[in-house]
């Protein structure tokens, strides 16, 4: 079987311009178009980023994989929570020669006031909350047992909020006591909850499918009633920790997200910063990064005939 290339997965959406709708913001992977006073444009395009800083190389399709992801999820949790989807096509609000650079790429969604905090549930001890544990035996100020592992499952998930970067900024992790500062106690209490909730129904389903969500971020936004709705992206490999079910048995950690790409800047000396936006990645860490997610799509989308690894 012929390896891919880059050229074999088409052409890459670095950016996108669309001239029928004013811009609103570039993200560091989605672009953001105002569609009247009420709704939003979401356009995934293939940028790639890594410890809060946009990548020089994308990824071809990544953009396509994340959307059709994350409409998957908004589906599967609609009787979960409420979500931003307007229910509207993206084409239908674009020019006729638009229409390529929005298709299977973007959402059509409900203008939200966005809360400011990423609402982060985790399920096992890694990334910046095993460096907390392995200093402190806590993770953002919450004690946890003694002789965790990365691969120990929690009794139960926990949640562990964060503030919410700008493009080129690090995400912040913050104590619940920080989160109802911000929101008040009535809110961060439900922004908690719901995302538990979430948490644990999509982590039931990815089981069923051979996947281990490890952990995973949600972004939550009001409402004009005031009613909490999940928004941006959800449970994709960008914002959560998808680790291979049968690998995990084994003790071994194979994860089809982010994780390797940051392993793999780490180990160059990478950790972040104005050098990393910069950094043209070789071809086979970007074919990696594609494989995985695609992987990652086709075990967790795919009809369980079309699952297979």
């Amino acid at each position: 079987m012929n390896q891919p290339t880059l050229a074999s997965l088409g052409p890459a959406v670095q950016t996108t311009s669309l001239h029928s709708l004013p811009l609103i913001a570039r993200g560091k992977v989605r672009d953001l178009y105002a569609v009247g006073a009420d709704r939003m444009l979401m356009v995934a395009s293939d940028r790639l980023s890594a410890f809060d800083v946009v990548m020089k190389a994308p990824v071809p399709g990544k953009g396509r994989l994340l959307t059709e992801m994350a409409l998957f999820w908004f589906d599967l949790l609609k009787h979960t929570v409420p979500n931003h989807l307007s229910g509207e096509a993206p084409e239908s609000v674009v020019a006729a020669d638009e229409v390529a650079q929005v298709q299977g790429r973007s959402m059509l969604v409900k203008r939200l006031t966005p809360l400011p905090c990423e609402a982060v549930v985790r399920g096992y001890v890694v990334g910046s909350g095993w460096k907390e544990y392995s200093k402190s035996g806590t993770v953002c100020g919450i004690p946890m047992p003694a002789g965790l592992a990365m691969t120990t499952p929690l009794a139960q998930p926990i949640f562990t909020p964060a503030t919410k970067a700008a493009v080129g900024d690090h995400d912040e992790n913050i104590s619940f006591a920080q989160l109802e500062a911000l929101l008040g106690a009535v809110r961060a209490a439900e922004v908690r909850d719901t995302a538990i909730r979430i948490y644990t129904a999509a982590r039931d389903y990815a089981a069923t499918r051979g996947i281990v969500i490890a952990d995973t971020k949600f972004e939550f936004g009001l409402d004009e009633h005031g009613t909490l709705t999940l928004m941006d992206e959800v449970l994709t490999p960008d914002s959560s920790r998808f680790w291979l079910a049968d690998e995990l048995a084994q003790g071994r950690i194979v994860a089809l997200d982010k994780q390797p790409l940051r392993d793999w800047l780490a180990s160059t000396g990478v950790t972040g910063g104005a050098e990393q936006a910069a950094l043209d990645l070789p071809e086979s860490v970007i074919l990696g990064v594609h494989e995985r997610y695609a992987r990652a799509h086709r075990l967790l989308c795919s009809s369980p005939a079309g699952a297979a690894a």
